[in-house]
């Protein structure tokens, strides 16, 4: 991890669009060059965080998702800036735009290619906390990829019932996401249920998930 003075942080930050902030400050930014610099905090003062950085666990998962064959951002570097107590990481981002900003171009197909890469997820043991369509991008290929990865665990096998029903509600706290999948809730479980071997009957993981999103 290279270790940024205030003046290279500086250079570094000219020209750069906050992209997020929070009240504690900056967390994403637009470079002027086009890459991105996310920005992390160790949240407390005896925390894990402060021995295993988040930008690492970022770096970490971006690598893991390629070995996997899951498109996503490709890291440039990882960043220690004591001016401003945080870690970063510099990456090129994804291609493509966001589920989220297709907004009423969101149609059967594209959730049903949803429901195909929920399951291909869920079938490579990926547990993604962060899955909303916010965070999904569809690449210039047609394909679907992730952002904003930070917040991921990834298993060796297939994740269990509990861990697909987990991250199914971690969807749902984003009401407007739960509500394009719902109006298209057949195609959706239709992509899910591809594949052969689905833990959920057909009938199920209908029932789960409008379970789910009525407890909104």
């Amino acid at each position: 991890m290279k270790k940024l003075t205030k003046q290279e942080y500086q250079v570094l930050h000219e020209g750069a669009n906050v992209i997020e902030a929070d009240p504690f400050g900056e967390k994403v930014l637009l470079l002027s060059d086009g890459t991105y610099l996310k920005l992390f905090r160790a949240r407390h003062l005896f925390s894990l965080a402060r021995i295993y950085p988040y930008s690492k666990r970022f770096a970490r998962n971006v690598q893991k998702l390629a070995e996997k064959g899951v498109p996503t951002v490709t890291v440039i570097d990882l960043f220690r800036i004591p001016c401003i107590h945080r870690t970063a990481v510099h990456y090129y981002p994804l291609t493509g735009k966001t589920l989220k900003k297709l907004a009423t171009n969101i149609d059967l197909i594209v959730i049903n290619k949803l429901g195909r890469f929920i399951r291909e997820l869920h079938e490579k043991g990926i547990h993604f906390r962060s899955l909303h369509m916010g965070n999904i991008i569809v690449t210039p290929e047609n394909r679907l990829g992730l952002i904003d990865i930070a917040d991921m665990k990834i298993y060796r096998k297939p994740l269990d019932r509990e861990l697909r029903l987990r991250n199914f509600q971690h969807t749902a706290r984003y009401h407007e996401d739960m509500a394009a999948l719902m109006r298209f809730l057949p195609s959706f479980i239709q992509g899910y249920q591809a594949s052969k071997g689905s833990p959920f009957s057909t009938t199920e993981l209908q029932d789960l998930l409008t379970a789910i999103y009525t407890k909104q």
